[in-house]
């Protein structure tokens, strides 16, 4: 088994099995015949320790990725984690320890950091998102721009920096935006309201309802429809606290639309309880970390092999 040290217990992980699934689709992407680079040019019992390094200063996610890739790859490869997931780190910062066969090694060093670099950018930013809104009782959730096939991953992520997650997949709750209102209505044919509580009245009374709205004057039918909670889709900052009164308690208020860094604090001043944003996933930069082979053991090694 692979030796890592476990992070801050109240981050609730994916589940192993879908870690696996990933990486193994990743691994079988980079090597679907094996590592001819590795194995044409480093002998078979050479054994390298690694360490993954930041280039850069950031929020660290990425311990069961990193555990995984170099896991499937060799069983053999043992990893430390030197920094949690969650956990702030420097530039020049050594993340974690790994030590193994150096063909496995090398065969899964690009697949562990460009997993857990994108992760980590998503945490780093999460956790710039959330440092704006300090204070004023708003949740930074994240949204479905998710890279498909990682969704799991980059939500965790986001819990990782701070943030919370929005609904998981279309499954999970009903969430009317305008195009569903637009059709639900026919085009404005059919009252709003009783529209919505005719949805209702289909779905079990455990699916939460959310639905989105434009204007002002959409806020009093939707509420009267008994929703969970209201969307406030690309409103001013002035009708935004609008809002806020207008609703009065009577749902959750969620802010989307135009959810930057330097618009978040003041989207949170208006005294909305949820702030969604898609780019803590869909356009994060990756953050930058190595992985760089100790060449003062691998001499060692070599000459401990040439004394035998």
């Amino acid at each position: 088994m692979t030796a890592v040290q476990t992070s801050a217990p109240a981050l609730i992980r994916p589940s192993a099995s879908d870690v696996d699934r990933i990486v193994a689709a990743a691994l079988a992407e980079d090597a679907p015949w094996g590592d001819v680079t590795s194995q044409a040019l480093i002998p078979e019992d050479a054994r390298a320790e690694a360490r993954i390094v930041a280039r850069e200063p950031g929020t660290f996610c990425g311990e069961q990725v990193i555990e995984a890739a170099m896991r499937l790859t060799d069983f053999r490869i043992t990893v430390t984690f030197q920094v949690s997931d969650g956990e702030a780190f420097d530039a020049g910062a050594v993340l974690a320890v790994v030590d193994g066969p150096a063909r496995s090694v090398l065969t899964a060093e690009r697949v562990a950091l460009n997993l857990a670099q994108r992760l980590s950018g998503i945490t780093t930013l999460t956790r710039r998102f959330v440092d704006e809104v300090a204070g004023t009782g708003a949740r930074v959730v994240d949204t479905r721009k998710t890279t498909p096939g990682l969704r799991v991953l980059e939500r965790y992520a986001v819990r990782c920096g701070g943030g919370a997650n929005h609904r998981f997949s279309l499954s999970d709750a009903v969430m009317a935006k305008d195009n569903h209102l637009a059709v639900l209505t026919r085009g404005g044919t059919v009252g709003l309201t009783e529209a919505l509580r005719e949805a209702k009245r289909r779905i079990p009374h455990t699916v939460h309802v959310e639905v989105e709205v434009d204007r002002l004057d959409q806020i009093e039918p939707v509420l009267a429809a008994g929703v969970g909670t209201i969307m406030l889709d690309n409103f001013s900052l002035e009708d935004l606290e609008a809002g806020v009164k207008q609703v009065a308690g009577r749902a959750l208020v969620e802010a989307s639309g135009n959810v930057r860094l330097e618009t978040i604090g003041a989207i949170a001043r208006t005294g909305v309880d949820i702030i969604s944003s898609g780019a803590l996933t869909h356009s994060v930069r990756a953050l930058d970390l190595g992985l760089d082979i100790q060449i003062d053991a691998v001499a060692g090694a070599a000459a401990e092999d040439g004394r035998r």
